[in-house]
């Protein structure tokens, strides 16, 4: 028994044996195969993974609402397989999706009430569980409102104190922050973790967000219905090995194709600004090497690699490689351009204001992005990002300023906007009874392309063989190529991708962004991508941050990272076994820190007085396994303070 498992109780909670879920008459489709696990009293469980793992199977077998194929499953010492009914009152389950267990109709206090009655919780109880759970959330302001008219992240809130409303011992969360914005799922956390600490409540948390993953106690990993990996997320990413660096070289496209042609990386992807390598040589034969070839670097430094790397890796089992090599000159699309991104605007926004009767969704913007730019807009749900696009595409009418896109202004040559655009939607809009070259013709018919060869854009987005598929079979990963097919048909010079990579793998996900670099780097196509994902921010050349209608910030990555130090301070992280007992003494002397599964965060402009300080404070108190250490700032923590900050500034 390791140290994390001796903090638990020695009788796990929830223990799923050699589970087995089949769909189809014939049971073709394995979605859950030979799953083991056990979560203990007061654990965090993650179990990840992309849409189509299985995950949603387990947690509805464990809930009570779906049966198994075979093996065993228990809660709270209730064999879920045999007596589903017997688990559902102890259990707080929260199906998957955007709050869509509420009521629409209903104001935030009646949907409370009506789960009350559906629970038939004592009155005196639900009074005090309303009124602990309403101050958790800051849902109280808006007890009157309707539930169609909260935000993705109240909806979730709401949806979580209908689940808790009986305040259970063990919850079941499937999903609970898909859609979900950066600041609204911060706070969905912080929830999770007061309920952890305060009540030693059990939760088994599923998620397709591979950061979330650091957030859980322990984790399993799992692909294709079976369990590829489980442990401490400390322990998994240490399975990655070392020798991972981040390189900053110019001309970087060059840089990147000498690498992936050298025997001393084992794997290289573009971030951005960034290339990220794991390699099998020493540090001093890449960069002699590097400079042999006349490739200049302008910064190199370690880092320790993520769960992402490590999933990868164990569904891979080797180098990343697309489906299309782009470095085959039959099916590149143009000349490649050695310079990151072109001085050329493509993108024009000056003083853009929309309106909605009295409701200003986009505040004055003013924004200019480049050609062959990857650029990213962040914000929390309602900070005005779709709006922007839709008038960007010239689907929407700015009520004041001017917008202009690949030269054509968006309200005196809109048709002529429409035909220089590609759109990606976050649901891919294909049609699933057709084929993969019938959806073609049918998007080259809409955008009026004739006498198109398929051919060298198939091959280029690796959909090769696939072309008399029905869109419905296809694996996510290709129905996203597909979709992106569809969108650059037409060969637009501008690119406009809603949230492209949710839900899939991270192998497809990888395998997707080396075809947007191959767009922006060869072909020169400007990108903009909306995203919550905050791992798919470090993929942008820049990234502009929205909040309530404006662009509070702009910047590389590294930018906005320098800067949220700059105000906020640096990042210490705090690692023990004893870590409830711990963050209970530390947030006496800080209060801001933060719970980020079994380490505890907080933010310092001192950060090595700050070290002893802690380390002595905890040895005071008898906690002497303590480690301390300074992390570089994610994205997640760099965009929650950014906004904390405009939300300051408007107070």
């Amino acid at each position: 028994m390791d140290k994390t498992e001796m903090i638990y109780d020695a009788e796990p909670v929830i223990k799923v044996e050699n589970l087995c879920k089949y769909y189809g008459r014939r049971k073709k489709v394995k979605a859950v195969c030979d799953v083991s696990f056990a979560v203990n009293r007061g654990e965090i469980f993650g179990v990840i993974g992309p849409d189509g793992a299985g995950k949603t199977s387990i947690i509805q077998i464990l809930s009570g609402v779906l049966s198994a194929s075979e093996g065993k499953a228990s809660v709270a010492g209730i064999d879920v397989i045999k007596d589903p009914e017997a688990v559902k009152g102890i259990i707080g389950y929260m199906p998957q999706g955007l709050g869509l267990n509420l009521y629409d109709s209903l104001s935030v206090a009646e949907n409370i009430a009506f789960f009350r009655d559906l629970r038939q919780v004592p009155l005196e109880v639900y009074e005090r569980n309303r009124r602990e759970l309403l101050n958790i959330t800051r849902l109280e302001p808006f007890l009157g409102r309707q539930a169609r008219h909260l935000s993705g992240g109240m909806r979730q809130k709401l949806a979580l104190i209908c689940t808790l409303i009986h305040l259970p011992d063990i919850l079941l969360l499937d999903e609970p922050t898909t859609g979900v914005d950066p600041i609204s799922r911060q706070d969905f956390w912080m929830i999770i973790h007061r309920l952890v600490r305060e009540r030693q409540v059990t939760v088994l948390f599923t998620t397709s967000y591979m950061d979330e993953a650091e957030r859980c106690h322990r984790v399993a990993l799992l692909h294709e219905g079976k369990i590829i990996q489980q442990g401490e997320p400390e322990s998994l990413r240490a399975k990655a090995g070392g020798g991972h660096f981040r390189l900053i070289a110019r001309p970087q496209h060059n840089a990147l194709r000498l690498l992936r042609s050298w025997d001393g990386v084992k794997s290289s992807e573009v971030f951005g600004e960034e290339i990220r390598l794991s390699l099998k040589a020493q540090e001093k034969e890449l960069l002699s090497y590097l400079s042999e070839k006349g490739i200049e670097v302008k910064e190199i430094t370690p880092y320790e690699a993520g769960l992402e790397e490590v999933f990868v890796q164990l569904i891979s089992g080797q180098e990343l490689k697309i489906m299309a090599d782009s470095s085959d000159p039959s099916i590149q699309l143009s000349t490649p351009d050695p310079k990151i991104f072109d001085d050329k605007i493509v993108i024009q926004c000056n003083s853009v204001i929309r309106r909605f009767n009295d409701f200003v969704a986009v505040d004055k913007v003013d924004l200019s992005v480049t050609k062959g730019e990857v650029f990213g807009l962040l914000g929390p749900n309602g900070a005005g990002k779709t709006t922007l696009i839709k008038m960007m595409c010239g689907l929407l009418e700015p009520n004041e300023g001017i917008i202009k896109v690949a030269g054509f202004d968006v309200l005196k040559q809109r048709r002529d906007v429409w035909t220089h655009v590609g759109y990606m939607s976050q649901r891919f809009s294909l049609y699933r009874d057709l084929t993969v070259e019938e959806n073609l013709r049918l998007y080259a018919g809409l955008y009026g392309v004739k006498n198109k060869d398929f051919k060298k854009g198939i091959e280029f987005l690796g959909l090769s063989g696939m072309e008399d598929r029905l869109t419905r079979n296809l694996p996510l990963g290709m129905k996203q190529r597909l979709a992106l097919a569809c969108a650059l048909l037409h060969e637009p010079p501008v690119l406009f991708l809603d949230e492209p990579t949710s839900g899939v793998d991270p192998l497809a996900r990888r395998s997707f962004w080396e075809i947007i670099y191959s767009l922006s780097r060869e072909s020169g196509v400007t990108v903009i991508v909306s995203t919550h994902y905050m791992d798919e921010a470090e993929h942008c050349d820049r990234l502009g941050l929205m909040h309530q209608g404006r662009l509070i910030a702009i910047g590389t990555p590294s930018e906005l990272k320098e800067a949220s130090e700059k105000r906020s301070g640096r990042l210490l992280s705090i690692k023990t076994s004893d870590f409830r007992n711990a963050f209970d003494l530390i947030i006496s002397i800080f209060p801001n820190a933060t719970l980020y599964g079994s380490r505890i965060h907080l933010r310092t402009f001192n950060p090595e007085s700050d070290k002893e300080r802690v380390i002595k404070y905890l040895t005071d108190a008898g906690i002497t396994d303590v480690k301390t250490g300074i992390q570089p700032l994610s994205m997640q923590e760099t965009f929650v303070d950014h906004i904390m900050a405009a939300e300051e500034v408007h107070a």
